[in-house]
């Protein structure tokens, strides 16, 4: 049976959004359909807030609703250490162990030739320009446990260790192939803990 026009719009515009395959779509559209009209308004809004609100920090690419992001404006934040992360989420999944109290870089990524993704595509040079004007002493790279991870962690080491600056990698631990966004509190915090030298 076919679906009217309407609802076949939006299982396929949820299912664009990821991780969200078309049953999951359909069962979303369907639940969307039993709310009010001022409820599927109020997401509407939220999400359009979302987008018109949020940006990138202008000095280390988190989100913000605001040109500085408030951990940039933190003056009780460490100067000299930095870490260096693929996505926005991965800052927030680190704040939530409470552990680094360094400053934070988002590279917008991972190396990924398959995916056309290099260097250049990356915010690897406003790094480079940070750790020129700052007063670095070590650099944590927090990029995913993976095959794009590991190669983007190489790559920063060699073009950060010319620098003189210490360059550390979150310690073992982490599950290889997963992403720092499901991985619980307590395993990011040892895995902070007892970084080594790459």
């Amino acid at each position: 049976m076919l679906y009217p026009h309407a609802m076949t719009r939006l299982i396929h515009e949820l299912s664009k959004l990821p991780g969200i395959g078309p049953k999951t779509a359909q069962r979303l559209a369907f639940y969307i359909l039993t709310l009010s009209e001022g409820e599927v308004g109020k997401i509407a809004e939220a999400m359009l807030e979302a987008k018109h609100k949020i940006g990138f920090c202008e000095i280390c690419g988190q989100l913000s609703e605001s040109s500085v992001c408030p951990i940039c404006a933190d003056t009780n934040r460490s100067n000299g250490m930095l870490c260096v992360v693929e996505e926005p989420k991965d800052v927030i999944t680190l704040e939530r162990t409470r552990v680094f109290k360094g400053q934070y870089h988002v590279l917008g990524g991972a190396i990924s030739p398959l995916e056309g993704t290099g260097p250049d595509d990356l915010r690897i040079k406003e790094l480079l320009s940070r750790l020129q004007t700052g007063s670095y002493t070590e650099v944590v790279i927090a990029t995913d446990p993976n095959v794009e991870g590991e190669a983007t962690a190489l790559y920063l080491s060699k073009i950060i260790k010319p620098l003189g600056i210490r360059v550390t990698r979150l310690a073992r631990g982490l599950p290889v192939g997963g992403d720092l966004e499901y991985t619980d509190e307590i395993t990011l915090s040892k895995a902070l803990e007892g970084r080594v030298d790459i």
